[in-house]
């Protein structure tokens, strides 16, 4: 926890002072984050709020350091012994801050009419490793922040390869072990990314729609002597239609607690047939046949009212028994843990209270934040179950971020603060007087210009619809 510590102010390479005692501040507070400026008033925090605000505009986080710090501290794993990372995208709404660049349409479900499902925000990537029972603690690996130009697909891709430099350098990947599990939902293109991907140490996990379209192997070709190229493609596969299904590799059906019976189900050597279109439309050469294994998951009832509804998952590699079946599908239902990260980043750290202007302050703020609940999870075993009186008691290993956050101030000053003092001095001189400030320029919200098939589909329809009506 101090080793971590020191790293971690060692990573601020500017203001570094100011910004590790905001995170301390963070956690030493009592109740939620709701203003940075509240947050000066700690006792922890001996700066004023206008140091706070000139180390989140100047400050510097050295982010390939701390990258490196986080991939070397003791990740949860698996029972096999491997490493499971869920990636997943979360908004920072910002739909007033109209001077504020880099900003995307997010999405975000929306409780007023349900209509509008986008929010004009800046979405963060966040790579974290999972554990292996039911817990909310998540290890934090990697947060980058997807601009107006980027392809979620291709910022996914680069973030695995980084992650997976980073813990073989550290040991946490050597030869031999697992391969490491990328757990991903259903909003990301699992059939590209297993296909970049696909030189790497890694087993991607994610899930897909329930009405897509695979294609079995071709058939072998025949030896009649007739030309003609062979097929690359077999018949199709429709998930919506049981009819189509072929005879399954691996099956397996068990009690579970919370849903019931359940019944799983792996089609072995499914792929999609790719069209070039979106992120294949300029890959050189022919189309690749991308080949996985598509499990089937279906529940006896759910856990929230509703109907069960099956569950299609897509697997880039096969699977070797019943057991690593039951553990793919069980992975996937870890990948939730995540969400609960979310909520406490947000609702408890604060971490899309501040109103700031930029988008580097945002990334600087997004990395405190990731350091704070780092420690948060390095000091879970280190506190006492401060509870309040209507509040359940919890064992060491049950302990909650924030119950651990409520007892982090008396660990901190077991553990020291490699902070200097401040040092004494005098309000500045202000503006000068006659000095004109002139409006903020605004920024719409980012929206990438459309391909050309796009535009070239998009002509052909008008014109189509235009002859049609006369």
């Amino acid at each position: 926890m101090a080793g971590f510590r020191r790293e971690f102010h060692g990573c601020l390479t500017a203001r570094a002072d100011a910004l590790f005692e905001l995170t301390d501040a963070v956690l030493c507070v009592d109740g939620p984050v709701v203003s940075l400026p509240e947050l000066s008033l700690a006792g922890v925090h001996r700066r004023g709020h206008g140091a706070m605000y000139d180390a989140l505009a100047c400050g510097r986080v050295e982010v390939g350091r701390l990258r490196r710090a986080l991939a070397g501290l003791v990740l949860p794993r698996a029972g096999n012994g491997g490493l499971r990372i869920a990636i997943d995208v979360t908004p920072w709404p910002r739909p007033d801050a109209e001077c504020s660049p880099q900003r995307l349409h997010c999405h975000r479900y929306c409780r007023c009419d349900g209509v509008r499902q986008t929010i004009p925000g800046w979405p963060y990537s966040v790579a974290a490793a999972l554990g292996s029972g039911r817990s909310s603690w998540v290890a934090p690996l990697d947060v980058r922040r997807i601009g107006p130009d980027d392809d979620v697909t291709d910022v996914t891709a680069a973030q695995v390869r980084g992650l997976v430099a980073r813990l073989r350098e550290a040991g946490q990947l050597r030869e031999g072990d697992p391969p490491v599990l990328i757990v991903l939902d259903s909003g990301y293109d699992v059939v590209r990314l297993t296909w970049l991907l696909a030189d790497l140490p890694v087993h991607v996990l994610g899930r897909i729609r329930s009405d897509r379209v695979m294609r079995t192997p071709p058939p072998p070709r025949r030896r009649d002597g007739r030309p003609g190229r062979p097929p690359r493609h077999g018949g199709k596969v429709r998930l919506a239609d049981p009819d189509t299904w072929p005879a399954p590799e691996r099956e397996s059906t068990g009690p579970h607690a919370r849903y019931g019976g359940v019944r799983v189900r792996a089609f072995g050597r499914l792929h999609p047939q790719l069209e070039r279109r979106g992120t294949w439309a300029d890959h050189p050469g022919p189309l690749p046949v991308v080949e996985a294994t598509v499990i089937l998951v279906q529940v006896e009832r759910l856990a929230h009212p509703g109907a069960p509804k099956p569950l299609w998952l897509w697997s880039s590699h096969p699977v070797g028994d019943t057991a690593g079946l039951d553990g793919l599908w069980r992975a996937y239902l870890r990948r939730f843990d995540v969400e609960h990260t979310f909520r406490f980043l947000k609702q408890t750290l604060g971490l899309t209270r501040p109103r700031l202007r930029t988008p580097e302050q945002a990334d600087r703020w997004a990395w405190l934040l990731i350091a704070a609940y780092t420690q948060l999870r390095l000091a879970r075993h280190l506190v006492h179950d401060l509870r309040r009186p209507w509040d359940k008691p919890l064992s060491p290993d049950g302990m909650t971020p924030g119950r651990v956050r409520r007892g982090f101030r008396r660990i901190r000053r077991a553990i020291g603060n490699p902070a200097s003092a401040p040092k004494p001095g005098r309000p500045g001189p202000g503006r000068p007087k006659g000095s004109l400030s002139t409006p903020a320029p605004r920024h719409p919200v980012g929206k990438k210009q459309p391909k050309p098939e796009t535009i070239r589909r998009n002509q052909y329809k008008k014109a189509h619809k235009a002859k049609a009506t006369g």
